[in-house]
């Protein structure tokens, strides 16, 4: 059961989709032979998550050999599974032309009124129950299912009248609007910390003179440094079985270690020997080494453990190092590590594997070169510029989680009628991002 079940029975003012839309059909005597180009929306052009925004490419008429027509303002609804689960969906604002084509897999959609705000049947298409709702109805082989157009014209819609529409429409497109922002915010600042880390890495703080080395130019006065010099030893973790059962001793795997931090969501737990725990038990300032991956960029991958989740231990796909802390800040080794050059080095250096994986082992994490600055203290210098810099990419990675949280139940509570867009003081969101 979804949330429209309980409501409809309830007795609230519901219609159908059909009563406010049509699927838009090619008009007779119109043919893609009219225009030299055409715009073409493939399915990959569809947003997905709330982006009214396709992309239209302009093709030559002869190039579409198959296509579903729509027009200027229509809105695209995917109909095969799994894209239309996934909300991919647009609204043909930007069409250059009044007319185009898309995907065959695409459902165009435009309101019988002018009135009718297209924004409220797009949004009210996102709501996860209203999704489940039409997928349960899907047709075909399994993997290759779609949504007959008719199942959307079918589907249950509460009675907004046209100003209510655009008032809920204009507050959930500024959610979505902000959450896109804090995102593409976050990305910036990702650059930024990419361009930094190149800048820091070759040059120094100072941007002295530079040489040449095996993994390319870097500070003079640094040492390009064998890994096996700086550590004190490296480990394997331990096999004993994880599960998701809680106990006192939380294991960290792969999902927990990411570029430079642990991440103590899903966390595993085990039930092992006291004894045998204090082999595996993580200290802070341990490193972390992803040893085996299927995607080559995730090898590697190397975390520094801070103490959270307490008395962790880490398991077998692991490898855990521990540094001489007189030569070497873990942080920026981990900084390094995740560096596009860290990366790079450790990508030519792994071992493929018969099931498609790749291998790191000890040996060649010893051999991994790493360009080290004399002193602790530039180390450190380095380490607080990249921490700053992160710190911003979590700040706007939050807002936009939060934004998103926000924005999926202010949907549920708009169009169930729980609030109406008159209680609502959303003007902290049109403030400039920090």
């Amino acid at each position: 059961m979804t949330f429209i079940d309980p409501l409809q029975a309830d007795g609230l003012d519901w219609i159908r989709v059909r009563e406010e839309y049509e699927v838009t059909r090619k008009p007779r005597g119109v043919g893609r032979g009219d225009e030299s180009s055409v715009p073409f929306a493939a399915m990959e052009d569809i947003p997905q998550g709330g982006s009214y925004g396709a992309r239209f490419r302009l093709r030559r008429a002869e190039q579409i050999s198959s296509g579903t027509y729509f027009e200027k303002d229509d809105l695209l609804v995917a109909r095969i599974t799994p894209s239309f689960e996934n909300g991919k969906q647009a609204i043909a604002f930007d069409l250059p032309g009044e007319f185009g084509y898309a995907s065959t897999e695409i459902i165009p959609l435009r309101p019988r009124r002018p009135d009718h705000d297209r924004r409220f049947l797009f949004f009210y298409l996102l709501h996860p129950d209203v999704r489940a709702h039409v997928a349960e109805r899907m047709e075909g082989s399994t993997g290759r299912q779609r949504v007959p157009p008719d199942v959307i014209l079918d589907l249950p819609m509460p009675r907004v009248e046209p100003q209510e529409q655009r008032a809920m429409a204009d507050v959930l497109e500024t959610i979505q609007r902000a959450q896109t922002l804090a995102v593409h915010t976050a990305g910036r600042v990702g650059n930024l910390r990419r361009a930094a880390m190149r800048e820091l890495f070759t040059r120094g703080l100072r941007g002295e003179a530079q040489k040449e080395t095996e993994i390319g130019p870097i500070p003079m006065s640094w040492d390009l440094t064998p890994f096996a010099s700086i550590r004190e030893w490296l480990q394997y973790g331990t096999s004993t079985r994880c599960t998701y059962g809680r106990t006192d001793t939380p294991v960290l795997r792969i999902p927990n270690v990411h570029l430079g931090r642990i991440i103590s969501g899903d966390l595993k737990y085990c039930d092992i020997d006291p004894e045998e725990a204090e082999t595996y038990r993580l200290e802070i300032g341990d490193l972390l080494f992803v040893r085996t991956n299927g995607v080559l960029e995730r090898l590697g991958a190397c975390a520094v453990y801070e103490g959270e989740p307490a008395n962790a231990l880490f398991a077998s796909y692991l490898i855990r190092g521990r540094l001489n802390r007189e030569r070497v800040d873990p942080r920026f080794a981990a900084y390094f590590l995740g560096s596009d050059a860290g990366l790079a080095i450790v990508a030519g250096r792994a071992t493929p594997a018969a099931d498609g994986k790749y291998n790191l082992n000890t040996g060649t994490i010893d051999g991994l070169p790493i360009p080290l600055p004399t002193s602790l203290d530039e180390q450190r210098e380095i380490v607080q510029i990249l921490d700053a810099i992160d710190r911003k990419i979590d700040l706007h990675r939050r807002k936009a989680e939060t934004l998103d949280q926000l924005f999926k139940a202010l949907l549920h509570k708009l169009m169930t009628g729980e609030i109406r867009v008159a209680d609502l003081d959303l003007s902290a969101l049109t403030k400039a991002p920090g």
